[in-house]
């Protein structure tokens, strides 16, 4: 109360500007608003705009869902490519893994974002090409990544089926309609969305696009349920009683007052196996800030690094620093009690392991405890001695452990708010921007400005610093001895 939280989950929902770098508001919880009630972005309501993009979209994934929408020769697609990075990557990739038996059967999903040719070109030869629909998702259309994947694609497909296959095969999600039209897509096959929505905030729009085509309309709407079944409890619970808060209030505690520098989250769930990638971006860029909404440095820590994997893969692989590391890493389990499809007694081990996890990590292991079993193993005392301090564990590491029935789509979007809103009530406490990210310019600008330098073998290297003129003069080194074998 003391960092006005309820003050600004007010201004939050209210539409007012929460973004002041950017003079913008977040009214992402908009997209998920499915009474239509109004809701206001600094003053004007935004839900007749959405409500028909929505309708727009998901009528247009229906019909390609249905094969109502073909190809050029009348053929239903069978293979969706989405195009993006970031949040137009990154939650579609997520949630179409994650909801794998809710996609249609006839569907493969497919994502591509590096601008590593391999990202792309691994794919295209695996494609029934005339069957495939390309999905370009950037705001602006320059975003350089999806960009030069979308021209690697256009032309691929150009150069087998010809231009006409271009205005058949490929729509857009972006608002930069004169570029979308000089790239060869109708007007129709173009979803925007809106300034107030940011790129990590944007699978509930038209970049779940994708995700709508597989797991269809209905599902669609159902994880968008999900979502405001999380918006109106943070809006209406008590503090003391809200989990985004409470969540929130625990990362601060461990992050602020404990100094741990790391967070796990370790979904005991192999469909969730891109939740932790995904989670990376809305946290870490959300809030891996260094000042304050003043412009001045902050006082203490803000977002620890965050990572994970899959149970039980994780504890094959990094567990045993969770268990006898001198770093204390906090940790999220989730797990569902059933399984959507899978086989029962498998999914009681995965359940049995998770459960397993958080115990050992709160109760851990004495040294008593650890001598007594040896001893029972009838090791002699100088052995017991030798092995016991390697054997104990010494718990007291925080876990905490989210339980769902089935991992559906509405439980997903539960999830995916349920951190949105957390994220959002730790920027308030620490006093900072969650809803920009000025820390990605600076390498994209670097880049731009060395990509014409590694191209061109003479360009001088003068006017960079000794590291990066030392490392291009590598690059052409070894470019060089591949070219004289």
């Amino acid at each position: 109360r003391a960092a006005k939280v309820e003050e600004r989950r007010a201004d939050l929902f209210g539409g007012a500007i929460v973004n002041p770098t950017e003079k913008r508001p977040a009214l992402h919880m908009a997209l998920r608003n499915l009474s239509g009630a109004p809701m206001f972005a600094q003053g004007r309501d935004v839900m007749p705009d959405v409500v028909a993009e929505q309708r727009k979209m998901l009528r247009f994934a229906e019909d390609i869902r249905s094969g109502v929408t073909t190809n050029a020769n009348g053929e239903a697609f069978t293979d969706i490519v989405n195009i993006g990075i970031g949040g137009s990557d990154l939650g579609p990739a997520m949630a179409a893994k994650a909801l794998a038996p809710f996609i249609a059967p006839h569907l493969s999903l497919h994502f591509v974002a590096n601008v590593d040719g391999s990202d792309l070109g691994d794919l295209l030869p695996k494609l029934p090409l005339a069957k495939t629909l390309f999905i370009v998702c950037s705001k602006t259309f320059t975003t350089l990544e999806t960009l030069t994947n979308a021209a690697a694609a256009r032309q691929y497909l150009v150069e087998r089926l010809g231009e006409p296959a271009v205005a058949a095969q490929f729509c857009a999600v972006s608002t930069a309609l004169d570029q979308v039209a000089a790239f060869g897509i109708a007007p129709d096959r173009v979803f925007g969305f809106w300034d107030w929505v940011g790129g990590r905030y944007s699978l509930w729009s038209s970049i779940g696009l994708s995700l709508a085509i597989g797991i269809g309309a209905e599902q669609f709407e159902s994880f968008l349920s999900g979502g405001q079944d999380i918006d109106r409890h943070f809006g209406a619970a008590p503090l003391e009683k809200n989990v985004p808060v409470l969540m929130a209030l625990l990362g601060v505690w461990y992050r602020n007052f404990w100094g741990y520098a790391a967070h796990a989250v370790i979904p005991y769930d192999q469909r969730l196996a891109r939740f932790s990638a995904y989670l990376q971006q809305l946290e870490m860029e959300s809030n891996g800030k260094s000042v304050d909404l003043s412009g001045a440095p902050v006082e203490g820590a803000t977002c620890p690094a965050l990572f994970g994997e899959p149970g039980t893969n994780g504890q094959h692989a990094f567990f045993q620093l969770f268990h006898q590391g001198t770093e204390i890493v906090p940790i999220d389990f989730l797990v569902a009690s059933e399984p959507v499809s899978a086989d029962a007694h498998q999914h009681e081990l995965l359940v049995a392991n998770c459960l397993a996890q958080s115990e050992a990590l709160m109760r851990g292991r004495s040294r008593e405890e650890v001598e007594q079993r040896l001893r029972a193993q009838g090791l002699d005392a100088a052995s017991i001695a030798r092995l016991a301090p390697h054997k104990v564990f010494a718990g007291n590491r925080p876990s905490s452990t989210f339980l769902y029935r089935q991992l559906s789509p509405r439980v997903l979007g539960q999830l995916i708010a349920l951190y949105e809103h957390k994220v959002f009530v730790q920027s308030v406490i620490w006093d900072i921007d969650p809803f920009d990210q000025w820390g990605v310019e600076l390498g994209k600008e670097l880049a731009l400005r060395l990509a014409p330098i590694i191209a061109d073998s003479k360009a001088p290297l003068s006017g960079l610093d000794a590291s990066t003129a030392g490392l291009i003069a590598q690059v052409r080194k070894l470019k060089g001895s591949h070219a004289s074998r």
